[in-house]
């Protein structure tokens, strides 16, 4: 019995050990075969996408800054330039004591004490096989002497960049603008950020073209894949796909004629702007006291900063195309215009000035204290007479006033590659309720009427309605270079939409200006029949005269602090019988423009049709002498030749 159940017990143990058996090798089986299935897909399903991870882990892509675009003048000249930037950087692994090489290489270069602690807090920042950029824009001596040193200067390794140069310093500054820095808020300007702007100290345009064209000068970055250890040290280059320059941006402007505009200038706070009259090519646009753009570049320092930013005549701000002043006189000629158009007064009715105008029981005064007598439309326009006028824009209106500017190109906006550019103002009946909540006034019309009270216009504006009434086209300012229709298809397409009789009474009344003996500029004309200026005065008022003191008698601008004188201003054009150019200067607080701002923009008009300094000839016998000093001057100054020095006077 006993052997009997043990054999049973002993065949059911079999039975369940054999069962297990199969169990485990079915198991295993199992975890076999799927060892095997996700072996076969790593090996050969996603071989390629780990294939790529490896790689990814192994290779970094690197951007390549793209060289930045030229800019050229209307002739070719180099204006922005790209220079090699001979810098040296330290490499702490290669280095070991980095203190004691940044004292070695101390004695080759001047590397100032606080400059080596910044040093040495950015190493420490970082990994030590990043470089650090110790010293850049080297001379090509202090840059050979390290290149020959480098043996005893384990971790330095020179280097050659780009970096921005501005050939003629601060003579374009105003117009080309300057690079610098990525900066936050150039960022946060952005719709899509280009990834170029998140390398370190990769610069952009700031102001001026420079900004205004930054993504057609920036160009596209090129790509370098390197290979990295695991640390992420660059072990070598693989390959290296070049990028796309930026494009390079010829101006209209004209060197020769810019750089004497800017010394005729010089010591003043003024502007000027000469454009052709029918293309709109802007050949000249000079703003002063200007500023040297390459100190941006290599980084300002706080002393020169707060120097510019403390200078009250504003270094910074371009008034040729930001400055927005009362046009004074200048603007006289478009209240004749809308007269003549409107058919309010005919070119022989004439207009009495006692020396001042009567409305109710305020009195307007004419700058001529005793009167111009009777005049006709040309006449008030060559001796500049304030009642005149002030009886014209009462007649004429605001409104019609306004509607005549804008057409002659005054408080319009221009598309010019640009920064913080005014369209000026002119302005309406509804503008001043809800700006002051007031009624318009007839005396605001009067105001407004000898260009003072609201209105107002930078010296490019001024220039666009001169070039406007000399060619009889709606002429639009352009800075760059553009294919130009030939004059007829021109003038059939861009006709302004002015009478030429109007035109030809404005342009009648703006030569007697110059050439009349009455005229307010006749001491600047010029004696040259073929080089005739036809232009206008003005004199715009930056503060009030009281009662009181015209019984006592106006202070001179002379006798007045700088900031509470008159603003002087001119414009014009020229030749008269064949208008190719067209001048509009503004000198800040510098009181009267047929003293002062006419001479200046005589000698930039006849440089410009001279196509250098302009024979003495074209000047009044008696002013020669003191003229041919002054154009010496400036010839020596800008190393040209001076046709005069020949000549015995």
């Amino acid at each position: 019995m006993s052997d009997f159940v043990s054999k049973k017990i002993t065949s059911k143990m079999k039975k369940r050990v054999h069962r297990r058996i199969i169990l485990t090798g079915i198991i295993k089986a199992g975890i076999i075969t799927t060892l095997g299935w996700n072996i076969r897909k790593l090996q050969i399903e996603d071989a390629e996408n780990y294939k790529l991870l490896a790689e990814a882990n192994r290779v970094n892509l690197r951007l390549i800054p793209p060289a930045r675009g030229l800019i050229f003048d209307r002739r070719g000249r180099p204006l922005a330039l790209n220079e090699q930037n001979y810098k040296v950087v330290l490499i702490k692994e290669e280095a070991g004591d980095a203190r004691k090489i940044l004292n070695k290489l101390s004695k080759i270069i001047l590397i100032e004490q606080n400059k080596k602690e910044k040093i040495l807090s950015d190493i420490k920042k970082r990994s030590s096989f990043i470089p650090i950029t110790v010293a850049e824009h080297l001379s090509w001596n202090e840059f050979a002497k390290i290149s020959v040193n480098i043996p005893s200067l384990p971790g330095i390794l020179p280097n050659v960049g780009l970096t921005r140069h501005y050939k003629e310093l601060d003579t374009f500054a105003h117009v080309i603008g300057y690079v610098g820095p990525v900066s936050e808020k150039d960022l946060g300007q952005e719709k899509t950020i280009d990834p170029l702007l998140r390398i370190p100290k990769f610069q952009v345009g700031k102001v001026g073209i420079e900004k205004k064209l930054e993504k057609d000068l920036r160009g596209t970055a090129g790509i370098s894949r390197v290979e990295v250890n695991a640390a992420g040290r660059v072990m070598r280059e693989l390959n290296r796909t070049p990028g796309k320059p930026g494009s390079d941006i010829n101006l209209t402007i004209d060197t020769k004629l810019q750089k004497f505009v800017s010394e005729r200038l010089q010591n003043l706070s003024a502007s000027a702007v000469l454009m052709h009259v029918r293309s709109g090519d802007i050949l000249s646009l000079v703003s002063k006291p200007s500023y040297n753009p390459n100190k941006f570049v290599l980084g300002i320092s706080k002393p020169d900063w707060e120097k510019l930013l403390n200078d009250k005549r504003k270094p910074l701000l371009n008034k040729a195309t930001s400055g927005a002043y009362p046009p004074g006189s200048t603007f006289k000629m478009v209240v004749a215009a809308a007269a003549l158009e409107l058919g309010l007064i005919g070119l022989r009715d004439k207009i009495f000035c006692p020396g001042y105008y009567e409305l109710g029981s305020r009195k307007f005064h004419c700058w001529h204290k005793g009167g111009h007598g009777t005049l006709a439309l040309t006449e008030a326009i060559q001796k500049s007479c304030d009642v005149y006028f002030y009886e014209l824009s009462r007649k004429v209106g605001v409104k019609n006033i306004t509607k005549m500017a804008k057409k002659l190109g005054l408080g319009e906006p221009y598309s010019l590659p640009l920064t913080g550019m005014t369209k000026g103002f002119m302005p309406t009946k509804s503008w001043k309720k809800e700006r002051f909540g007031k009624s318009w006034l007839v005396g605001d019309t009067l105001n407004v009427g000898i260009g003072q009270g609201y209105s107002l216009a930078s010296p490019l504006q001024l220039a666009v309605m001169t070039s406007r009434i000399a060619s009889g086209l709606n002429t639009i300012p352009s800075l760059q270079t553009i294919n130009v229709e030939n004059d007829t298809e021109l003038k059939k397409k861009n006709r302004l939409k002015v009478n030429n009789a109007t035109l030809n009474s404005i342009r009648k009344g703006m030569f007697d200006v110059v050439n009349d003996k009455d005229g307010t500029a006749y001491k600047y004309r010029t004696t040259d029949i073929d080089k005739l200026i036809a232009g206008k005065t003005g004199t715009s008022q930056v503060r009030k005269i009281t009662r009181e003191e015209r019984e006592s008698g106006v202070i001179k601008n002379e006798d007045l602090p700088w900031e509470k004188r008159d603003h002087a201003l001119f414009t014009c054009y020229a030749p008269y019988k064949k208008p190719e150019y067209a001048l509009s200067i503004v000198v800040e607080h510098g009181g009267s423009g047929s003293k002062i701002a006419a001479p200046i923009a005589r000698d930039i008009m006849l440089f410009q049709l001279f196509g250098g300094i302009p024979l003495l000839d074209a000047y009044p016998k008696d002013q020669r002498e003191e003229t041919n000093k002054r154009l010496e001057k400036l010839a020596s100054k800008l190393n040209i030749n001076n046709p005069n020095n020949s000549l015995n006077l």
